[in-house]
């Protein structure tokens, strides 16, 4: 099995955009609970039957040939630190990492996949790839579920579907989201609107770590909020729509930034780019912002392509949990922010700054209406 050291040395596929347009979305997420049947579930259950629950689930999830050669631990194993890591990386929720004795996680070599046994519920699997790619994410893990389910039994109801802790949940036990980068959207004070407008269609919008978090560096997450009642094709269909529709509105935002006010965008992305390549010190929060401009920068052209992928990998290496695991030590808040500025100083040396002399008008589609064609 993989090494915690492994797994930290190598950003998932997912993390750098690897072969998908991630320009605005940078990646789509399929989250499976499952339960199994004549068991009490996690919340309820004692510690002894967590532990047989354990015995049986780690075994069965490590022996799937997508899991060869993967990271498999259980929790009382890991430093609180290695576990934030995994939350920083998307792999295990911000619950999950507060659990311990009875509780495991198992996650692929490439990190597209990662299981979480014993959270709230005693499955919580999931499958990411780059870019608006929900369909496929979801067949992965379809795959993986119905390998699961051929070894144990799922506390399954012919009216309800899926059993799961948490009502929101029941039937499909399916939740899907895409994480969008939205910075025209922020500058040009629309993005209210739009998100309002995919509220009421009834899909939830959540921080960069989900649920009870803010969005920094412009980034957003949109998922399902009902399972019960739709198949999972309806919902993946009507997600996938919504995602596309919001892009576009951000791909037409950028578009018509650069064409009313271009000094506007040269000086915001200047900006950021003056920032990171000399601050010192400097926090999470402000790193992410003006990463999210430098990412804008790479794709309109202000910048290299390549800073795009750059960005996407700072985003993650800047975070508090992998700053110490870099130092190998743990880091007072201040510390963090010196050593956070030294590593985006040293990952942006040879970054030239944005280039404006060919930026003209570009005529982009004036269609920033945040109606999102959503019946």
């Amino acid at each position: 099995m993989m090494r915690f050291a492994t797994l930290m040395k190598h950003p998932a596929d997912w993390m750098t955009g690897k072969g998908a347009d991630n320009a605005v979305v940078l990646t789509s997420r399929i989250r499976l609970a499952r339960n199994l049947a004549n068991v009490p579930f996690p919340g309820w259950a004692k510690k002894g039957q967590r532990q047989e629950v354990l015995e049986e689930l780690l075994p069965c999830v490590e022996a799937l040939d997508c899991m060869k050669d993967g990271f498999s631990k259980p929790l009382e194993s890991l430093s609180s630190v290695q576990k934030q890591v995994m939350v920083e990386r998307h792999l295990i929720s911000r619950e999950h990492a507060a659990r311990g004795e009875g509780s495991a996680v198992v996650i692929e070599r490439r990190q597209s996949i990662s299981v979480m046994i014993n959270e709230e519920d005693h499955l919580r699997m999931q499958s990411i790839r780059p870019g608006l790619d929900l369909t496929a994410a979801y067949e992965t893990l379809s795959e993986f579920d119905d390998e699961v389910a051929g070894a144990v039994e799922y506390a399954f109801d012919p009216a309800l579907g899926y059993l799961t802790t948490c009502p929101t949940n029941l039937g499909t036990g399916m939740r899907a989201s895409s994480m969008l980068h939205l910075p025209a959207l922020v500058i040009s004070d629309q993005i209210g609107q739009v998100l309002q407008a995919v509220n009421k269609i009834g899909l939830a919008v959540r921080g960069i770590f989900g649920e009870g978090t803010e969005s920094l560096g412009n980034l957003f997450q949109i998922s399902n909020q009902s399972t019960l009642g739709e198949s999972e094709a309806t919902i993946l269909r009507r997600l996938e729509r919504v995602i596309a529709q919001v892009a576009k509105h951000e791909r037409n935002a950028r578009e018509k930034l650069l064409e009313d006010d271009p000094d506007m965008v040269c000086d915001k992305i200047g900006r950021g780019y003056g920032v990171l390549k000399h601050a010192w010190i400097i926090d999470s929060k402000e790193a992410l912002n003006h990463l999210s401009l430098l990412r804008l920068g790479g794709d309109l052209g202000f910048l290299p392509g390549e800073t795009v992928a750059l960005c996407d990998e700072l985003l993650m290496e800047i975070q508090p949990a992998h700053l110490q695991v870099h130092n190998g030590s743990k880091l007072s808040p201040e510390e963090r922010d010196a050593i956070r500025a030294e590593i985006i100083r040293s990952r942006l040396q040879t970054l030239q700054p944005p280039d404006i002399r060919f930026i003209k008008k570009t005529g982009g589609e004036d269609d920033t209406s945040p109606d999102l064609g959503i019946a």
